[in-house]
């Protein structure tokens, strides 16, 4: 087969860090052309908007978006008409009415739509999911705590409407739990922080609920410093279960779990091998559920309002 030549559009810190690394070094993708206007990839063709990479750039079979969520459906909406492979960075869209219809264009235009939950491919998520088939859980207690001046650097976007604020790391907890918990997941409570100065939280108190009841208590903060923190702690009938690193280390009881064998290096290794699995076997793969219990926490929340963020 040959290789999937990929354009990315959004040259920010994601793409950066993870995306072009994880293509160049997966032979089933070539790393052709870029989109961005702030920035530019080096060794590609370089484009201002999506639009210009489409229309003059070189031939494309697939495109992965990296830009600030409320860019990802229009940017996608169109790479599917063009008849690309769209790969979206989380978190989705700003709506799921937006991430619902991307899924149905792409059924209708025949193409692979893959929206990644990249904390799903870490080391640690398949291993609980299957630990907890064979355990009744009992309560649950996630704390996701990091410096958002650390992580989003100058990222004034994830301020804004439809930029999550500290729901844009906390999603990476909801899909791990909706990935490892078989059965629904509800929000009961929610409680967000807003700086006075942005549209979007700092920091939250949650509560989830599965449903037969089993509470799952949730803090997220953007305004940690020191050690971060990405870790959920399960109770279940045999004992505790531990992924802590953000999915990346399982602990049970008080024994560190190794990887499974064959586990490749980072999770975007990860996630492109399984976006070029999707467009060989032409599927998609769409998962609403992080979106909407997300979604469900804005719309049953207690806002509160709190110092203004100072980048």
């Amino acid at each position: 087969m040959k290789p999937i030549r990929v354009g990315i559009v959004g040259v920010g810190k994601i793409a950066r860090d993870q995306h072009v690394p994880a293509i160049m070094g997966n032979s089933a993708f070539i790393f052709v052309a870029a989109a961005s206007r702030h920035a530019q990839a080096s060794g590609v063709a370089n484009f201002s908007s999506i639009e210009e990479m489409l229309a003059n750039g070189p031939d494309l079979d697939a495109v992965a978006i990296c830009t600030p969520p409320q860019a990802h459906y229009a940017a996608a909406k169109l790479a599917l008409a063009k008849g690309k492979h769209v790969l979206l960075e989380k978190p989705p869209c700003s709506s799921l009415t937006q991430f619902e219809n991307l899924a149905r264009l792409a059924r209708i235009a025949d193409r692979t739509l893959y929206q990644t939950w990249h904390s799903r491919h870490a080391h640690a998520v398949a291993p609980a999911g299957r630990l907890l088939q064979q355990r009744d859980l009992r309560r649950g207690c996630v704390t996701w705590k990091e410096d958002v001046r650390q992580w989003h650097p100058g990222q004034t976007w994830i301020w804004e409407p439809g930029g999550f604020g500290v729901l844009d790391p906390g999603i990476n907890a909801i899909s791990i739990l909706t990935e490892i918990i078989a059965e629904p997941i509800f929000i009961r409570s929610a409680c967000l922080h807003v700086p006075s100065n942005c549209a979007a939280p700092i920091a939250a108190e949650l509560e989830f609920v599965t449903d037969r009841g089993v509470r799952i208590s949730t803090v997220l903060d953007f305004r940690h410093t020191g050690t971060q923190t990405w870790d959920i702690e399960l109770a279940t009938d045999q004992g505790p279960i531990k992924l802590s690193a953000g999915g990346g280390q399982l602990t049970v009881g008080s024994n560190a779990v190794p990887p499974d064998p064959g586990a490749l290096a980072n999770e975007y290794e990860s996630v492109y091998q399984r976006f070029a699995q999707l467009i060989r076997e032409e599927k998609s793969e769409v998962d609403v559920r992080p979106l909407r219990l997300v979604a469900d926490i804005f719309l049953i929340a207690r806002y509160i309002s709190v110092e203004p963020f100072i980048p």
